[in-house]
Order: structure tokens, then C-alpha cells, then sequence
């Protein structure tokens, strides 16, 4: 399967890329387990960022804080200048790709891409107009009109819920761990779309991974996390050549000979 062409989309999205995130204190406990820890950090409009960091850092659970999916225990999450902290997922304007896709089965790939716009009421003519201009970047063997119950590959499978996720015009779009489970070709061949796509879209993106090469490839600025804290963050180059801490350094892909 070719990858997916990434054409004229700014019509069709609109030129709203104002998408500033603030987080400020923030804490998230699971009973007694201190998940995130007092995590500060503020992220410009159009940015892609990248959390990092070994399993159990809390890279995904301060995603999931983001998106609304998982309570706080105590601090701020502002999106645009506005505090999000009680608001459902579907009120923050949030677009969200998965490690394991999150698709219907018993949904044709049109019907996935259109399912958000269908729960936001969005007239029937603008669904279709977006979801055809999305289908249109698919290769020909992943059709609208292809049930996704049908032998997908996992790439095409990644590539219709990012497309259900495009199509949302979000004001922030985050990404967890969506290419975990594609063999390495296939890795290395959409972390270049998503990062087309980033340049294209012009719109904030927040990527967790554990793997280092996504890491230092894709980002704008590094997140890298440690034990629910932030332990370091910044340009790929810098965290690099410059590592924080002696534990940065063994945790990273710092090491040098």
C-alpha cells in the first residue's frame, strides 16, 4: 500500500490553528499510586511535541488527562486559554489517534471517518466533502466503501483512524503510541506522513512513544519524562548533546562512545 497522499486540505479544514495547551501542577494519582507529579508545561500553537520516556513513565496517562479520558487529582489543563479541567472529552475540541485504532468493525471505513462529524450534527453535504477528500489520500485497495471487518492491513487500519481524526478540524490532535504495532517498514514509512502531515495541517500535535528514533525524528521539542515527572525537554539536538541529568543520559539515545 502507498502511503497517503497528502493534497490540497486546507479548504476543506479551515485556517483555525490556534491551539495552545498549558498545563500547570498537575497530579494524577491511582489510589496510591502518584501517576503524573506536579507536571508544568506549556506547548505554542502548531507544535509538535513528543512525550518520551520508558513504560510506566506517564507519558500516556498525561495524554489521556489531556483528552479528558482520565481524571485529575489537582492542578490545570488549558487548551486555547481555557481551562478544561470539567469538561467531557467531546466539549475540547480533541482529536485522538490509538495504539490499537478504536475502530467500528461493523463500520464501513467511510462510516469511521464520518462518525465524529455525524455526533457533531455536521450537515450531511460538508461530512461528505471531507470524508471523500480523505478517502481520496487512501490507495485504491482501501476504498470508503470497504467494511473494516475485511483483511486491513495494519497500516490501512492506521490510516483510516487517522483520517477519522483529520477530518475533525481539531484544535489539538494527539497521538498514543499509534504506530506501536506495525512492523518497523511500515513505522518508518507513517512517521514521514504524520510529519507531512503536521507541516500541512500547521495544527498542535502531542505524540507519546517510547521509541527514541520517533522521538528524535519527528519532534519539534522533546518531552522526556521520568517517574511521572518532566526530567527534561526541549529540541531533539539538545537533549542529545546535552543530557540533564545522569539518568537522562542512560535513558536516552545520548549515549556516545
Amino acid at each position: 500500500m502507498r502511503g497517503i497522499s497528502l493534497g490540497a486540505v486546507e479548504g476543506l479544514m479551515g485556517s483555525d490553528n490556534v491551539a495552545d495547551l498549558k498545563i500547570s501542577a498537575l497530579h494524577k494519582y491511582y489510589g496510591a499510586v502518584h501517576a503524573v507529579r506536579g507536571v508544568d508545561l506549556e506547548i505554542p500553537a502548531g507544535e509538535f511535541t513528543v512525550l518520551v520516556g520508558q513504560s510506566g513513565c506517564g507519558k500516556s496517562t498525561l495524554l489521556r488527562t489531556i483528552a479528558g479520558l482520565e481524571d485529575i487529582g489537582s492542578g490545570d489543563i488549558a487548551i486555547a486559554g481555557e481551562v478544561v479541567n470539567d469538561l467531557p472529552p467531546r466539549e475540547r475540541d480533541i482529536a485522538m489517534v490509538f495504539q490499537n485504532y478504536a475502530l467500528y468493525p461493523y463500520m464501513t471505513v467511510y462510516d469511521n471517518i464520518a462518525f465524529g462529524l455525524r455526533a457533531r450534527k455536521t450537515p450531511q453535504a460538508e461530512i461528505d466533502a471531507r470524508v471523500r477528500a480523505r478517502g481520496a489520500r487512501c490507495s485504491p485497495s482501501t476504498t470508503c466503501s470497504r467494511d473494516t471487518r475485511a483483511q486491513l492491513s495494519g497500516g490501512q487500519l492506521q490510516r483510516v483512524a487517522i483520517g477519522r481524526a483529520i477530518v475533525r478540524n481539531a484544535r489539538l490532535y494527539l497521538f498514543d503510541e499509534p504506530l506501536s504495532n506495525l512492523d518497523a517498514q511500515l513505522r518508518d514509512e507513517m512517521r514521514g506522513e504524520i510529519k507531512r502531515l503536521h507541516q500541512e495541517l500547521g495544527k498542535t500535535m502531542i505524540y507519546v512513544t517510547h521509541d527514541q528514533i520517533e522521538a528524535m525524528t519527528m519532534a519539534d521539542r522533546i518531552v522526556l519524562m521520568r517517574d511521572g515527572r518532566i526530567e527534561q525537554q526541549g529540541a531533539p539536538l539538545d537533549l542529545y548533546e546535552r543530557p540533564a541529568t545522569r539518568s537522562t543520559w542512560r535513558a536516552s539515545w545520548a549515549r556516545r562512545r
